[in-house]
């Protein structure tokens, strides 16, 4: 069975750091480009944005709004990706997703609350 499991979630004043974590299971992670997305309060499903992404070859992306706050890094040992998140801001507050990806294959987890408020 094909699972992902987000943690790491939580309500962090802004200016702090959160650390989230995919671990999956049911796929030869290794090979599959992983990603995170974020979908913010009242926007629906396919509002969904991607944050940051890392490919089997660890080649990066980020979006504009999170470039130099946020880090992607995977451990195929543990089947596990992370995002670090710095500097946390409000409109970073959303539910976010991680998404694994390969050819046909498209795979979510259930989601983490990230709240960022003072």
């Amino acid at each position: 069975q094909v699972q992902l499991v987000e943690s790491g979630g939580g309500l962090v004043q802004p200016g702090r750091s959160l650390k989230l974590s995919c671990r999956a299971s049911g796929i030869i992670f290794r090979i599959y480009t992983m990603g995170w997305y974020r979908q913010a309060p009242g926007k629906q499903r396919k509002q969904r944005e991607l944050v940051a992404s890392i490919t089997s070859a660890d080649s990066t992306y980020y979006s504009d709004s999170v470039k130099g706050r946020f880090t992607i890094s995977r451990d195929n040992a543990e089947n596990t990706v992370y995002l670090q998140m710095n500097n946390l801001k409000p409109e970073d507050t959303a539910v976010y997703y991680c998404n694994a990806r390969r050819a046909t294959d498209d795979v979510w987890g259930q989601g983490t609350q990230v709240t960022v408020s003072s």
